[in-house]
């Protein structure tokens, strides 16, 4: 793969969230934010987790940052970002 086709692809994160207790559901409002491709509650360690696609780091450091700062009951979050997008 040449370096003109890793420059066209998008930067897909997973956004794994820590919600103050009982406002898991607060997330998925995260979902009107564009680049959150899906938010939801969940079960588990964490309380919730969004999926966020950007075009750059800039970019995809933005989105987080709105839907973090947006939501007062978020905690504490841990972002993976995927290696491969198909």
């Amino acid at each position: 793969m040449s370096s003109k086709d890793l420059r066209s692809k998008k930067i897909r994160a997973f956004v794994l969230l820590t919600m103050r207790p009982g406002t898991s559901e607060e997330i998925v409002q995260s979902r009107k934010i564009k680049g959150v491709k899906l938010a939801n509650s969940v079960l588990g360690r964490f309380d919730a987790v969004a999926i966020i696609e950007a075009d750059n780091s800039e970019q995809l450091a933005k989105i987080i940052y709105e839907m973090v700062e947006k939501n007062q009951y978020v905690v504490r979050t841990e972002t993976l970002l995927s290696m491969f997008i198909p």
